[in-house]
């Protein structure tokens, strides 16, 4: 997604895999925590952009939040390091975390100023401390390789939506369609999310604003309740009803899918603070309008046809 816009824009693009991609970026194999050939690529780079990490969309067993652990760390330290050893070093370093890092609450949003970190909240199931400690050591261990030479942005994330095959909303638009798109749980609790254009254009707006630095909150500046966010995208998809799940339904659903209820239960109340006082502007800023151009394009890369 992220490669595919900035190609688009003209920009050269050198994308560091575990395995061989597609489309027009240079590709060079790495395993994300080894010192190896491909820091060259760093040298006098305008930009490096760290997104590497074990996909969240699993079970939260002791096995895979070491490796969703060790992926973030590992990859994020050994990315220090090379810039770390470049003579003409990278003017930006933009490291990947998540809005995940912020407390389960409903009562206010959390900016990048006033926001509360998560992990101390009563009550809060083993799972979510865990993924919160993950996000914390993810920052921390950017920080602790940071270099004079290179500004370091740390992207905390909210829902990435694009209509992808396989994405996040590739799933939440099946399921509405076959019935399954309404209120989880209570429905209270808050989803964040951005639009896929708007996250890359915040991305490119991160590489040239020399002032921006540290934390910058990656979202939408509208979160809202999940139920209202269900209830646009059925709108969106031009379906009726929307089945409810309580909490103990949503339970079942995810442990069969092998995923964790954490990723739709959890309030993840998150604004861009930092964003907005710098002047950026969100062509995607309401969820109702974001759903229906993100439905038309979802629409047309199921027929194989553009997604312009």
């Amino acid at each position: 997604m992220l490669s595919r816009w900035l190609l688009a824009r003209g920009h050269e693009v050198v994308v560091l895999s575990r395995r061989p991609v597609r489309g027009d970026a240079s590709c060079i194999l790495w395993d994300g925590e080894t010192l190896g050939d491909w820091r060259a690529t760093f040298e006098d780079a305008d930009a490096v952009i760290n997104l590497a990490g074990r996909t969240v969309n699993c079970r939260y067993n002791a096995a895979n939040l070491k490796q969703m652990m060790d992926s973030r760390v590992r990859s994020a330290a050994v990315v220090g390091e090379a810039i770390a050893t470049c003579a003409h070093p990278p003017k930006v370093w933009l490291q990947a975390s998540t809005a995940t890092i912020y407390a389960h609450r409903f009562d206010a949003a959390n900016d990048e100023a006033t926001g509360m970190l998560g992990g101390e909240e009563p009550d809060s199931p083993p799972t979510w401390r865990a993924s919160i400690e993950i996000a914390k050591a993810w920052e921390a261990a950017a920080l602790a390789l940071q270099t004079d030479g290179t500004r370091l942005v740390l992207l905390r994330s909210a829902l990435t939506l694009s209509p992808d095959k396989g994405s996040v909303f590739d799933v939440l638009c099946s399921l509405a369609c076959r019935g399954l798109g309404g209120r989880l749980g209570t429905g209270r609790q808050y989803v964040s999310w951005v639009h896929e254009d708007d996250f890359c254009r915040a991305v490119e707006f991160l590489i040239h604003e020399p002032t921006l630095a540290g934390p910058v909150n990656i979202c939408s500046p509208n979160p809202l309740p999940q139920a209202e966010f269900a209830r646009h995208l059925r709108k969106a998809l031009g379906v009726p009803i929307g089945l409810p799940a309580a909490e103990w339904m949503v339970e079942i659903g995810t442990w069969l899918k092998r995923t964790e209820s954490e990723l739709v239960l959890k309030s993840r109340r998150v604004v861009p603070g930092r964003l907005l006082a710098h002047g950026f502007e969100f062509d995607f800023p309401d969820w109702d309008r974001a759903a229906a151009d993100l439905v038309r394009r979802w629409r047309l890369a199921r027929l194989g046809l553009s997604l312009a």
